[in-house]
């Protein structure tokens, strides 16, 4: 994994620009985390709100889009570059205000740069 811009779209996922992926099944490396709920295309703080179901107790959690290594518009699905562990180890998303949050969006940043680089050591 290598997530040098955790809030930019890579080029080889197969994203379009203003493509709605509410909806879509999340797909970890290891199993499916759950489904968008939303997404926030605001440049430079892009990312999607998780619904987990019953996986992480009915929470949300928030996914930077530097995280997806594929978006597959047929079966609907958006794989992403970690388990689904390393998902629930995220810092916890509790509120919808914490998505304007400069210092919560730093740590979720912080965190998944910090577990690409953990990766490739």
């Amino acid at each position: 994994m290598s997530i040098d811009r955790p809030w930019f779209y890579e080029p080889a996922t197969g994203h379009m620009e203003g493509q709605d992926l509410t909806g879509f099944t999340v797909e970890a490396t290891d199993g499916t985390i759950g489904h968008v709920d939303r997404q926030a295309d605001d440049v430079g703080m892009r990312h999607l709100v998780v619904d987990t179901g019953v996986w992480v107790f009915g929470k949300s959690v928030l996914i930077p889009v530097g995280v997806i290594t594929g978006v597959d518009t047929q079966a609907r699905q958006v794989t992403l570059a970690c388990t689904k562990e390393e998902v629930k180890a995220a810092p916890l998303f509790r509120t919808d205000s914490e998505t304007l949050d400069p210092e919560y969006l730093g740590s979720v940043g912080a965190y998944y740069r910090d577990l690409a680089r953990d990766r490739t050591e």
